[in-house]
């Protein structure tokens, strides 16, 4: 009898993701639990509300149902060791909601993610990974599913709106970073494939990029761990000096919220940055980022056509275009198709009300991701790897960032 073919996990992700979406759009959407406190008496309160507790369990078998689904596409249905290790992976992730739910962190505007990496660092190199954990360690399928649902709140029209300005600094920053972050790499004798991701980290939008970028070329999941660790330790510093900075220099709100967003790897760190300088810059800082966030589709399809028509071995004719269709990452279509299905086809009354349970679904499976790259990873190795050359190449082409970024932003918004 023969076998279905397994479906690769590109795809699933894309199915997974787009079903949540229908369920979403139908009304259908779990709910996260909601913590916010400052003092243990409230903290017990809200671990012990039944609404919290009822939120736990549904969204725990929301993503085992996901979990379970994808593994039998994939051809290993393992139930009971996937239900058992996701559960930890769960608590992992929902411990690390907790410690962000402190106001005092929560003004920090810290994301869970970090916490979640922290913690799954904690675990594997004090305490030891527990050989059942394992199974549900699928760091890619997470971030896959999570990278597809950011496209539903990627809206064309929110960055039309906020004008050319913030696109054209984008498209200046980002190509011009790229390029001299990839030379820095190659300077300081790194592999091709530790370039494309650390390029594509510093000049796009930090962990999803280096993500996208790895899908392209089939790239090492060890070398994409040690890269997402240095987004996440370099973006804190990031964000809570730059806005001193700013307002020590006197800089507009335009140009200080235009250097954030250009400068700062993530969204959440950027929209800390800028809410502690005002409205206008926080404004600002989006348009830039988000503008950022829209290039990553185009900028995956560009890096796996030079992959495949420059990746060889030996004699080996060049890729045809069958070659290509079959290393393009197919969950970087799932991104733009989602983002066109709520920038131009879904009526604007279901887009306001599915994108924040889509945001906040998203948020959780990228906190499963890096709880699993926490678990997987030694923290000694961060700034080991290779003699610390891709930590020296990140942080260089960073400095390069800030300052290139902060020119192009006086040019551009002044």
């Amino acid at each position: 009898m023969l076998q279905p073919k397994k479906l690769h996990e590109d795809w699933i992700a894309v199915i997974i993701a787009f079903l949540t979406v229908t369920l979403v759009v139908a009304g259908l959407k779990p709910a996260l639990p909601k913590y916010s406190w400052s003092s243990g008496t409230e903290l017990w309160t809200q671990l012990t509300n039944t609404s919290n507790l009822i939120h736990i369990g549904v969204l725990f078998l929301w993503v085992l149902g996901s979990l379970l689904l994808a593994r039998f596409l994939a051809g290993d249905f393992k139930p009971a060791a996937l239900a058992t290790g996701l559960l930890a992976i769960v608590l992992i992730s929902l411990l690390a909601q907790i410690i962000t739910a402190n106001k005092a962190i929560k003004d920090l505007g810290i994301e869970v993610v970090l916490f979640s990496l922290l913690l799954g660092l904690f675990i594997s190199n004090v305490i030891g990974l527990p050989e059942w954990v394992k199974p549900a360690l699928q760091t890619e399928l997470y971030i896959k599913i999570g990278l597809v649902l950011l496209g539903t709140n990627i809206i064309f029209g929110d960055i039309m709106q906020a004008g050319m300005l913030g696109i054209l600094q984008s498209v200046v920053v980002v190509f011009t970073v790229w390029y001299f972050t990839f030379w820095l790499c190659k300077m300081l004798g790194l592999d091709d494939e530790f370039r494309m991701m650390i390029s594509s980290a510093v000049s796009i939008c930090g962990v999803s990029a280096a993500i996208a970028t790895s899908g392209a070329i089939e790239g090492d999941n060890k070398k994409l761990s040690h890269v997402i660790s240095l987004v996440m330790i370099v973006a804190i510093p990031m964000m809570l000096i730059m806005p001193g900075i700013a307002v020590w220099a006197g800089m507009s709100p335009a140009v200080a919220g235009a250097w954030l967003g250009g400068t700062i790897d993530t969204s959440g760190a950027v929209v800390a940055a800028g809410t502690k300088l005002g409205d206008e810059a926080l404004k600002y800082a989006t348009i830039v980022k988000f503008s950022q966030n829209v290039l990553l589709g185009l900028a995956a399809f560009i890096i796996s056509l030079y992959w495949s028509y420059t990746k060889k071995e030996g004699n080996v004719e060049k890729p045809t275009l069958r070659t290509i269709w079959d290393r393009f990452p197919k969950f970087v279509l799932g991104f733009i198709v989602a983002s066109l299905l709520f920038s131009f086809v879904l009526p604007a009354p279901v887009v306001a009300a599915a994108k924040g349970s889509l945001k906040e679904l998203q948020t959780y499976w990228f906190a499963l991701a890096f709880t699993c790259i926490g678990l997987e990873t030694k923290f000694t190795d961060i700034f080991r790897v290779e003699n610390g050359r891709p930590a020296m190449a990140f942080i260089i082409a960073q400095l390069f960032n800030v300052f290139f970024t902060l020119i192009v932003a006086y040019l551009v918004f002044r």
